[in-house]
């Protein structure tokens, strides 16, 4: 093995580090295994899955979550490096990165994963207690992340100006030219622009939207046959991520579309279809999600807003609440209870309720409908509002998919698309905050040197580097599964549960290493760090995804 100080990746065949991996994976997939049998042994009753059980071992439940999490992005990050292998691409950074995000995280399994700040996932936690590491695992333990590995992972990033991100991404030549022309479109368009829209609480100008669905950002993921490009979901991922590597704002434009489209090619009927589907595509039509009410949060299940029929047509009465770029939007896909006698997501409905756009001074014009902004820390380029409606009246045809009753279901198959495209969101968001941190530390000398050059700043910077590519490579696999037409809500979530803490740390480290700088509003890490922090929030909070992440398991 290598003496302390020297990288795996210095020996003389870089199949060594992957067979490495290969040993420490199954080591982990065993723990992962475990944890489930150990904690399905904890919330089953009468042989079936308990949720009052799973409410009362919640803390496990969710340690499980991120173990499981943790396995599967190891999982990836292996993959990748074996697809990079082949192609005879995985360099030197690659490696590097490759061995840092093992030896980290093989040592946060052991010792404890952050799920935030105050609270860490523990083995002990699951009534866990692994042997001694295996010889893999014990050497990438010992010798992945360390502090020379760091130092020339650095090295090579400082090296790396002019390309889209700090090691290959392993995806085909097809996708990176998508990734290439929004990057250059977010460089020239956004980037310098998104700090003054920020303090300014500006909406996004309607020049951005027009360029956008003139690139087809719209209509990416939408069939040819409804006008648009078809194109796989791994492009969508593409797309977020360099749009929101300018801005959050400008990234989240296409999730409104992502949703809504989904909504419609999976629950809507034909003529539903013909209808909507060509001018979401074509940017023509922009909609805005209403789910959110202000005393459910995440309990869904539970909406209030009531539908009733007035003849051919439905009368919505109620008050939602966060919803994102509602007052210049042309449609809303409004989640409803329209069934009598419900109490639970069995009554709700989806529909597709038609709107006057609005303006900053005057969101809401037509009759039956009013609301107002909600001042916000960041994530501010569209807007978050409340909406009320008062007697709204919709369209009898209008109603998704023509059956009462369907909405719950009909909006969970538009989760796992929302969850990728809010993991790709998320990496967007980490990678401006290291490409901002690491310019920051290159000019700024402090005690006769440039700041990157003191060790624990190059460290903040190196592993910012690996966790987004360990975001980056889950959310591509979850992409690939969606692709495929395979299940992957699970994989979903597990993206964006990493990828959000990811991107938080990465704005937070940023913002350190510019010290008081980073706390003055003139510097653009204030804002990356409030765009970073709605990410563990939104399209399902942390807590609600591991949750979901551990019931899924348990399944």
């Amino acid at each position: 093995m290598p003496h302390d100080g020297q990288t795996l990746a210095a020996q003389p065949l870089l199949a060594d580090l992957v067979d490495l991996t290969a040993g420490a994976l199954a080591e982990v997939e065993a723990l992962d295994q475990a944890a489930r049998a150990a904690l399905r042994a904890r919330v089953t009753v009468a042989g079936k899955l308990s949720a009052a059980a799973l409410d009362a071992h919640q803390h496990a439940a969710h340690s499980m979550a991120w173990l499981c999490t943790y396995v599967e992005a190891l999982r990836q990050m292996r993959a990748w490096a074996v697809r990079l292998q082949d192609q005879g691409s995985l360099g030197e950074m690659e490696a590097l990165i490759l061995q840092i995000a093992y030896g980290e995280y093989l040592c946060q399994i052991r010792g404890g994963i952050p799920m935030s700040q105050g609270e860490t996932a523990r083995l002990q936690d699951l009534g866990l207690t692994p042997a001694a590491p295996g010889a893999a695992a014990a050497a990438l333990m010992d010798h992945g992340n360390t502090a020379a590995a760091r130092d020339r992972l650095v090295a090579l990033m400082r090296q790396n100006h002019g390309r889209a991100t700090f090691g290959a991404t392993g995806l085909d030549e097809e996708l990176e030219m998508i990734r290439d022309q929004f990057r250059r479109f977010a460089d020239e368009q956004v980037a310098p622009h998104a700090h003054e829209w920020h303090l300014q609480d500006a909406l996004i100008p309607m020049e951005i939207i027009d360029q956008l669905a003139e690139m087809g950002v719209f209509g990416l993921t939408i069939p040819e046959e409804f006008g648009g490009l078809g194109l796989p979901k791994a492009s969508m991922v593409v797309v977020s991520e360099e749009l929101s590597r300018g801005y959050i704002g400008v990234g989240s434009l296409g999730t409104r579309t992502e949703i809504a489209a989904e909504l419609i090619l999976c629950g809507g009927t034909e003529d539903q279809k013909a209808k909507w589907l060509p001018g979401l595509a074509s940017g023509a039509i922009l909609p805005t999600a209403v789910f959110t009410e202000p005393n459910t949060g995440s309990d869904l299940g539970s909406l209030r807003t009531r539908a009733r029929r007035d003849g051919e047509d439905w009368v919505i009465t109620g008050n939602k609440s966060w919803i994102t770029h509602a007052a210049r939007t042309h449609v809303m896909t409004v989640l409803a209870r329209s069934v009598e006698g419900t109490t639970d997501y069995r009554g709700l409905s989806m529909f597709l309720a038609e709107k006057t756009p609005g303006t900053d001074e005057t969101p809401f014009v037509d009759p039956g409908l009013s609301g107002g902004e909600i001042e916000v820390l960041g994530y501010r380029g569209m807007k978050e509002y409340t909406v009320n409606f008062d007697g709204f009246r919709v369209r009898g045809e209008n109603l998704l998919g023509g059956v009462e009753g369907q909405g719950f279901k009909q909006l969970m198959q538009t989760f796992e698309s929302a969850r990728i495209q809010t993991a790709a969101r998320a990496i967007g968001v980490a990678q401006n905050a290291l490409e901002v941190g690491l310019r920051y530390a290159e000019d700024r000398k402090q005690f006769g040197k440039a700041l990157v050059e003191f060790p624990r700043v190059a460290g903040k910077l190196a592993m910012m580097a690996v966790e987004i590519m360990v975001a980056r490579q889950l959310t591509y696999f979850s992409a690939w599964q969606k692709d495929h037409d395979k299940r992957c809500d699970l994989e979903a979530g597990m993206a964006k549960l990493l990828g959000a803490r990811v991107a938080w740390a990465a704005a937070d480290n940023a913002l350190q290493i510019h010290g008081g700088n980073g706390f003055a509003l003139e510097y653009q890490i204030s804002r990356i760090l409030c765009d970073a922090r709605i990410l563990n929030i939104f399209e399902g909070a942390a807590e609600i995804q591991a949750q979901v992440i551990a019931r899924r398991l348990l399944d």
